[in-house]
Formats: structure tokens, sequence, C-alpha cells
């Protein structure tokens, strides 16, 4: 390190004049043999340690092995011996000179030395005064500092202290009021518990009194029980007596009823002519033959259920696409013909299932959109009328399907106590084979089943009086319309009902007028009987009115007496 610090003063040495000497430094023979005294070098070279320096891994000298012994040399020759000793006395020579400059510049250095030294020192000493002194400035601030922070805390700590008597005496006049209201309370418990002893003992004496009072009438009631019950059973024999008779009448009735049909058996057979319950037998034999025949064959073959799959999302928007237009009936007509028949003649199980998505899609179109506009059920009518009358055997399974979803309606009949084979229904068999859709096990409301079974009626009846080229099959020609009024009318358990009169109210509009025109006054005795119904009472029955007590029943009553004023009106215009 060099500091750039005066040098003392000191006098400048002055070098003498160099002696000659010879290359190696050594006097020349013209020079004094001196030689000064020896030096520390020379006793460092000459003293005993340096002998035994190799001795420091023995324990004594007497161990230090002897040198090797040297090889033996050459005599020098004079001229040899004399430069080598020259050599040397030049060697001692250079060693034991001083150069007094040298001397001068390494006492300067050391003088320079110490003034750094002592300037340092000065300079330490200020810089550790001045941090003594900013050291003790910074205590004096931070005691401030500290002594206002301790007077800030001192302010906090005592404004919580008066926060927390206020909330001590907060808590302490609450826990007064709440003790007073437990007081209150609980005295107010012990004068309700008083009052309600006292009033169960009043109570008791009352009991005592109404249980003594009660066990006097009860004596008194039970002697007049005897007497009444003495009288109903007396009137209960006669009402027994009275149904028993009523019962042997009614199947008196009934056998006299069914002698009279076997013995018109041989003449409706002639005639094309059915009972009601045997058109419904036969829907049902029908549609249990559907489905126990072509529609398993077709859902367990899948070549077969995937191009029965393929027909049916045909024949749903096709359906869907009828408007009133005769060319919009006439080209879809003409498309659900091609898909039901193509060229290539379908498998019959194919053919079969084929008829009956196409019925089972008429009859949904009808449920939805007539039920919201019943002119819509004119288009899909003309539809139905003349693929009846073009795909074979299309006539039975939409009358099973139309069976299917309506109960016995479009028969009419009511629905036996067994099924088509004999066997007795569960529950839900029976509700289903009335007409009525499920959900979870809660069949629809009345108001839906009206108007669902009210709309696929509709197009029933517009099926009857369509125009078609050729006949139809017997359940859906024109005399089915006067058959339908003959039946219902002369069964008063379906008159009864709510959907009975809101399907006559259906018929009435489609084909009312018409029937008066063909069948004249054999038809308006048949109002009669139906508006005697309306007004007065079934078969003049006061009370036993058409379509019963109902809501939905006495709506369709009004409409079907307004229908027959209103077609015996036009037609007395005419």
């Amino acid at each position: 390190m060099r500091y750039g610090l005066p040098r003392s003063t000191s006098p400048s040495p002055e070098r003498r004049s160099r002696r000659r000497t010879s290359t190696f430094g050594l006097p020349s023979d013209t020079d004094s043999d001196f030689e000064g005294p020896p030096t520390d070098s020379d006793s460092e070279l000459s003293s005993p340690s340096s002998l035994s320096s190799d001795s420091f891994c023995y324990e004594s000298e007497s161990q230090v092995p002897p040198p090797p012994p040297r090889p033996k040399r050459e005599p020098r020759s004079p001229a040899e011996q004399r430069h080598a000793e020259d050599t040397v006395a030049a060697i001692r020579l250079r060693t034991r000179y001083h150069d007094p400059y040298e001397e001068w510049e390494k006492q300067t250095r050391k003088d320079a030395f110490h003034t750094a030294r002592r300037a340092q020192v000065q300079t330490r000493l200020e810089t550790q005064g001045r941090r003594t002194q900013r050291n003790t400035q910074e205590l004096k601030s931070l005691a401030t500092m500290h002594a206002q922070q301790l007077v800030e805390v001192q302010k906090q700590l005592a404004a919580l202290q008066v926060r927390q008597q206020t909330e001590v005496n907060k808590l302490v006049s609450s826990w007064q009021e709440q003790d007073k209201t437990f007081r209150n309370r609980i005295e107010g418990v012990i004068r309700v518990e008083e009052e309600k002893l006292r009033a169960k003992l009043e109570a008791e004496r009352k009991a005592r009194e109404e249980a003594e009072r009660k066990r006097k009438e009860e004596e008194e009631k039970r002697k007049v029980e005897e007497q009444a019950k003495r009288k109903e059973e007396e009137q209960a024999q006669r009402q027994r007596e009275a149904e028993a008779a009523a019962k042997h009448q009614e199947e008196e009735k009934e056998r006299l009823r069914r002698e009279k049909l076997d013995a018109e058996e041989q003449g409706r057979a002639q005639l094309g002519m059915s009972l009601a319950e045997e058109d419904w037998v036969h829907a049902r034999e029908t549609l249990k033959n559907l489905k126990a025949g072509p529609m398993k064959t077709v859902k367990g073959n899948q070549p077969f259920k995937s191009k029965w799959s393929a027909i049916r999302r045909q024949i749903t928007p096709k359906i869907g696409q009828l408007t009133h237009d005769i060319d919009s009936v006439m080209r879809i007509t003409q498309q659900l013909i091609d898909i039901i028949c193509p060229s290539e003649r379908l498998p019959l199980d194919i053919y079969f299932a084929a008829l009956s998505s196409l019925a089972k899609a008429v009859l949904l179109q009808a449920e939805t959109e007539v039920t919201a506009e019943k002119r819509s059920a004119i288009p899909l009518a003309m539809v139905a009328a003349r693929l009846l009358g073009t795909l074979e055997g299309f006539p039975d399974i939409f009358f099973a399907k139309l069976v299917q979803r309506c109960g016995g309606w479009p028969v009419p009949s009511a629905i036996p106590s067994t099924d088509s084979d004999g066997t007795a229904w569960n529950e839900l068999e029976r509700i289903k084979a009335m007409g009525y859709r499920t959900n979870d096990g809660q069949r629809e409301t009345l108001s839906d089943h009206v108007m669902r079974v009210s709309g696929m009626m509709r197009v029933y009846f517009l099926i009857l009086a369509a125009p078609v080229p050729q006949p139809l099959d017997k359940m859906f020609q024109l005399p089915r319309f006067w058959t339908y009024f003959a039946r219902m009318i002369g069964d008063e358990r379906l008159l009864e009902t709510a959907v009975a009169a809101q399907v006559l109210h259906a018929a009435l509009d489609v084909g009312g007028m018409e029937a008066k025109f063909i069948w004249g006054n054999q038809w308006v005795k048949m109002l009669e009987l139906l508006y005697e119904g309306a007004t007065t009472g079934i078969g003049g029955v006061a009370g036993k009115l058409l379509g019963g007590q109902t809501p939905e029943g006495k709506a369709a009553r009004v409409r079907v007496q307004l229908q027959i004023e209103r077609i015996m009106d036009t037609t007395s215009l005419r």
C-alpha cells in the first residue's frame, strides 16, 4: 500500500566514487586485502544448526547416517584454483556491501509509513468521535420517540380502559335486565302453572259432571239406537228384497235381450252387422295379435327393427306437414303410400309394423292438433280415409289402435270385467284398456282425457263422412254413424259420463246435419231422445242427465243441447 504523504526531511546521501573491482566485485591486486568482520549470513552458513538440519527426523545425532562419500575429483590447476578463490572472494564482498542510497530509501519508506500511520490514527480517532456523537444523537432521538410512543400507548390504554369500563357497565346492566326478565318469566310460568292447575281441577270437576251427564244420555241414546237399529234392519231387509227383485228383473231383461240377440244373430250376420261387445273383442284381439306377432318379430330382429325405424322416422314428419289444401292432402297421401308400399315389397312383419306406426302417428296428431284447433282434423281425416281405402289390412289395425288409445268409445261399449280372452284385469291394465294415460302409476285427469278422446273421435267421425272413391271397411262407412248413436243412447251407463257428452257433441258437430238429410224423421227421433237426456233426464228420469254432474260433463251437456237446437233450426229453415 502506498501513501501520498510528504517525506520527512533527511540529508541526501553522497555516493563515493566506486572502487574499481573485478567482474565479481573483488578488489584488484592493487587493492588492499581488507576483509571486514563476518556477517550474519556467514555465521548462519557456519552455524551447527545448519549441519544438523537433516537430523529433525532422528532422536539423536548418533542416528544420523554419515554422508555419502564424495566422488574423487581430479586435482585443479593453479589457474583454476585461483579463479575459484577470486570468485568466492567476489561473492563475499558483494554480500557484505552496503549502499547508502538504499539505506536512505529504506529509512524514507519507514518515515513515510510512520507518518501515514499517525495520520491514519488521527483520522480513525476523528471518525470514531463523529460516530460516537452520531450514536449519542440517535439515542437521544430514539429516547424522544420512545417517550412519545409511550405517551400514545398510555393514551390508547386509557381509552381502552374507558371503553372496557363502558362495555362492562353495559354488560352489567344487560345482565340485570336479563335477570329481571328471567325472574318475571319464572314468576309468570309459576302463575300460569297455578292457573293450569286450577283449570285442570275445574276441568276434572266438569268432566266428572259431563261424564255423568253423558252416561245418562248414552243410556237414553242406546235405547233410541236400538229402536232405530231395529227399524233399519227392517228397512234393509225390505231394500234387499227390493234389490233382489230388481236384480232378478234385470237378469230377466238381460236374458230376454240375449235371447232376442241370439234370435237376430242370423239376420245380423246376413246384413253384416255385429254387437258392440263383438266389435270391441275383435279390436282387442287384433291389437293383441299385432303385438304378439309382427311387432314382437320386428323388435327382436335387428335388421327388421332398423328398417322399421327408418320407415317410422319418415312417417312422422309427413303427418306433421298437413295443411288445409287438397294438393297437400293428395301429395302427402301418395308419399305415405310410397313409404309403406315401396317398389320392393316389404316383408309382412315390417309391413304390419309400419301400418301400426302410421295409425299411431295419425292418432297422436289428432290428440295434439285437433285439441287445439278442430279444423285441423279435416285434412287429417281425408288422408286417413284415402289410406284406409288403399293400404291392405290398415282398417283393422287403425281401428284397433283407436280402441287402444280411446278405450271403448270408438265402438261404443263399456269395458267388460274381463279381457277378450276371459282373463281378469288388474288395476293398471283396466285403466289402460279404458283409454287413460298413466304417468308414474297415476292416470291423467278427467279434463285431459275428455279433450284427448274427443279429438281422436272427431277425426273418426270425419272419416265416416269423408268422400272416398271406393267404399271403405264397414267400421268406417257412413251407416256406422247411425249405429254409433243407437248404441250410445241404448246404454245409460255410457250416457252418464262426461266423455260421452263431449264425444256426442263432436259427432253432431261433424255430421249431425248431414244425418238429418239422410235419415230424416228417424234421425229427428234420435235427437229427441238425446235432447231429453240433456234437459229432462235419461229415459225421462229426473236428475239422471247426460254427462253426469262433473264440471266437464255439465259443459259438454250444454254444448250438445245447443248443437241439437242449431241442427233443428238450420234444417227447418231449409
